[in-house]
């Protein structure tokens, strides 16, 4: 191993390629029960036509997938020491623009999502030009998840990932930068705020905006507002989409919070298990995306071939977590700047005083009529359009990085 950036491209060796169609000819279905919908979970017709496009047409295509990829995504792996669980080789993205000062961004997945989350955003937050900043951009692939290497130790937690984060940037030369994630990614930009921030990190942007609910001890004025004022129209819709999460979409979470190894068998030995696992989430979490065959395999492609095998990936659910939902919201308060993107078919949408409250240095909002849980896959364009506003001239954090304006 070595400190140095090694280029990186993907290779899938052709033994995978092989078992993984050995794999997916040997499938045995489930029932399904008569006009079941979507109510039981990703419908029996939905996952028996994307296996079958999956064996005949996108699998003896992977190459040309591959080759697409790698052309789009200018990827490299580096060691990066972690205190406590050693050496571990990561693997990431990394384009440049050619604004000299452009802004330096980390770009954070979550899960089942991956590095392949930066792909339709990357050209446009690179993109040069005289009427909005532009930004050297870093898509990191987190521990266990695509081509990067897994602890094989108990207890990485945020703090951790976070680690990892800031200390690739570091050695990337940009000592100094800006986040931006969802999901655990919103969750990792947060602790890289309050562990690297102010010093490193300058000021992060999520589009899952979180907060815990308002308790009488620590925000009374808020706690009294929460039970005498009532909300708008749009709040009103944020959480019934949250109560619909936390009662009909949100059991995958307990699982893999609190016994993933079970569940990790499942994922690891049938491809079948793994795409109706992911395609579920795609599909409930987007705001009604037209998600294409070769999309959906791709995106599970990347966690079959993945360098620690699909069961890694959800560890983080355990050693974050361990089964505490609520814990997810907690402790949001940062001493750098904030940006928020609301988009209505995120999973969680809390009320605007709530994530106020919970956020002092929130200095930039936008709200948007359409887009999910996954915005820089479903909604790029809106996406960069509030980063272009939140770090460009007139922006609350225009020339946050110093002497890296974006122009």
């Amino acid at each position: 191993m070595s400190d140095a950036e090694t280029p990186f491209s993907i290779a899938v060796p052709d033994d995978q390629l092989e078992l993984l169609k050995q794999k997916l000819e040997l499938t045995r279905f489930p029932d399904e029960l008569e006009d079941a919908g979507r109510d039981y979970g990703a419908p029996l017709a939905d996952i028996q036509r994307l296996t079958k496009y999956w064996k005949d047409v996108h699998l003896p295509k992977w190459r040309e997938h591959e080759a697409k990829l790698n052309e789009e995504l200018p990827q490299f792996t580096r060691d990066i020491e972690v205190d406590g669980f050693g050496t571990l080789n990561i693997h990431y993205v990394h384009q440049k623009s050619t604004v000299v000062d452009a802004v330096p961004l980390l770009f954070v997945h979550g899960w089942p999502g991956s590095f392949v989350e930066v792909r339709k955003i990357l050209p446009l937050l690179v993109e040069a030009s005289p009427d909005h900043p532009s930004f050297h951009v870093v898509a990191i692939g987190l521990p266990s998840y695509g081509f990067s290497q897994g602890p094989s130790k108990k207890g990485f937690k945020c703090e951790q990932y976070a680690e990892v984060s800031n200390k690739l940037m570091l050695s990337l030369g940009y000592n100094e930068y800006v986040t931006q994630g969802g999901d655990w990614g919103a969750l990792i930009t947060k602790r890289i705020a309050q562990l690297y921030g102010p010093k490193h990190s300058k000021a992060w942007h999520t589009n899952m905006p979180l907060a815990g609910p308002p308790q009488l001890t620590q925000s009374p004025l808020l706690f009294l507002s929460h039970h005498l004022f009532k909300y708008s129209p749009k709040e009103r819709a944020g959480i019934d989409r949250t109560n619909w999460f936390e009662e009909k979409g949100s059991g995958y979470f307990k699982e893999q919070s609190t016994q993933p190894q079970t569940l990790g068998y499942s994922l690891a030995d049938s491809p079948v298990g793994l795409l109706g696992w992911i395609y579920e989430k795609l599909v409930n979490w987007t705001d009604e995306y037209p998600w294409t065959e070769d999309e959906v395999l791709t995106w599970v492609s990347i966690y079959w071939f993945s360098r620690a095998g699909p069961a890694a990936s959800i560890r983080i659910y355990y050693e974050i977590l361990q089964g505490s939902l609520q814990g997810v919201s907690q402790n949001m308060a940062t001493p750098i700047p904030l940006g928020h993107s609301y988009f209505p078919k995120e999973i969680a949408i809390h009320p605007r005083r709530w994530l106020k409250a919970a956020n002092p240095t929130l200095i930039f909002e936008s709200e948007h009529e359409s887009g999910g849980h996954f915005a820089a896959y479903e909604r790029p364009e809106a996406l960069v359009g509030d980063l272009r506003k939140m770090f460009g001239r007139g922006g609350p954090a225009f020339g946050v990085v110093p002497g890296k304006t974006g122009f």
